[in-house]
């Protein structure tokens, strides 16, 4: 079980206790890909060009979602796009 935010909003520490939630799944995760036969190295490299990768589709999905409410402004509005 993850444990939740100790509140909704911010807080002083609440990345610390995102990671400390964290923890046991990535050290799950860590421990099944050695078992795999995968290096240390070769998994955390890994992992970091997963959450660039994550981060890049996140960027892209932003930049889609604002263009698309730009293009909805201007049909409204009734002004080419």
């Amino acid at each position: 079980m993850i444990g939740r935010p100790r509140e909704a909003s911010e807080y002083p520490d609440r990345s610390i206790d995102c990671q400390e939630a964290m923890e046991p799944g990535f050290q799950a995760i860590v421990d099944c890909m050695l078992e795999a036969g995968w290096s240390r190295g070769e998994t955390l490299r890994s992992l970091k060009r997963l959450i660039a990768a994550d981060n890049m589709t996140q960027k892209e999905n932003a930049r889609t979602e604002a263009e698309l409410a730009i293009a909805r402004a201007m049909m409204r509005a009734g002004k080419p796009f």
